[in-house]
């Protein structure tokens, strides 16, 4: 049998960065292993991927949308007084920057999209729900099946930390909700063939109606040819920790300090 053929979606797609780029080309590598796969990413990434091996119009394509993408990046950087917090406000100005990214997609890809050269389009990132697609009903109308995720994100903030969102500049979570209101916001859950869900709170997310077509795949992991050296004992006392990401009160380091004190007194 031939090998399905599967254009991936992913804006955010890179070999040399981490956190949400890493897990886009993690996975679109991992989907290359199985498939025939033809990567669609944002030109940012591009020479990266081709670092590595990739031709690009062969393997992967890149879309340049910075003339979008750049003055809003800049816009939000600022409101957000950096890159250390306010997430979500950088989540809000990426979202017009993400309808022009699919537009020049469907621009360049819809002939062959519509000829029937894929059987399957898999939007992989962004990794977040509040980003819908303008493409989920363009494929359903061309009869290939679009496939959605895995989606993550979202998790409520409990009412006890509320000074640590407000620390971390998180205002717009207050009324989250309202991505709901966006453009293709129901089209894209009500024309997905198949919505992978990364989390049990994102699976909550998604309205009742559309839970039969909902995957719960989680895609948080290592991926062991990156990582792969191994201990050479078991480990002895006492055990040394290390805490690896962002020094912001989000990822509550000041609570393990406070549970790792009276263990590192008794040795």
């Amino acid at each position: 049998m031939a090998r399905i053929r599967v254009l991936v979606i992913a804006e955010a797609a890179n070999p040399e960065w981490v956190s949400v780029p890493l897990v886009g080309w993690s996975l679109a590598q991992a989907l290359r292993a199985r498939f025939d796969v033809h990567l669609v990413t944002q030109i940012r990434n591009a020479a990266a991927i081709r670092a590595v091996g990739l031709e690009e119009g062969l393997d992967f394509t890149a879309i340049d949308s910075e003339r979008v993408a750049r003055p809003l990046y800049r816009v939000s950087t600022f409101l957000r007084g950096g890159s250390g917090g306010g997430f979500t406000i950088g989540v809000v100005f990426q979202v017009p920057a993400y309808y022009y990214f699919e537009h020049l997609v469907w621009k360049k890809f819809r002939t062959r999209i519509q000829d029937g050269e894929f059987d399957v389009v898999h939007r992989v990132t962004p990794l977040t729900p509040t980003f819908p697609s303008v493409l989920a009903k363009k494929c359903a109308r061309a009869d290939v099946p679009f496939v959605w995720g895995p989606i993550n994100g979202g998790v409520p903030w409990p009412r006890e930390f509320d000074a640590v969102r407000r620390k971390e500049r998180e205002w717009l979570t207050y009324v989250r909700g309202a991505y709901k209101l966006l453009p293709a916001y129901r089209a894209t859950r009500t024309y997905a063939a198949a919505i992978l869900t990364g989390s049990r709170d994102t699976l909550a997310q998604m309205p009742a109606i559309h839970h039969s077509k909902c995957i719960y795949l989680p895609e948080n992991g290592i991926w062991p040819e990156r990582f792969s050296e191994q201990a050479e004992a078991p480990a002895g006392m006492p055990l040394r920790v290390a805490f690896v990401g962002r020094l912001v009160p989000l990822k509550g380091v000041d609570m393990l300090l406070e549970a790792a004190a009276p263990l590192v007194k008794e040795g």
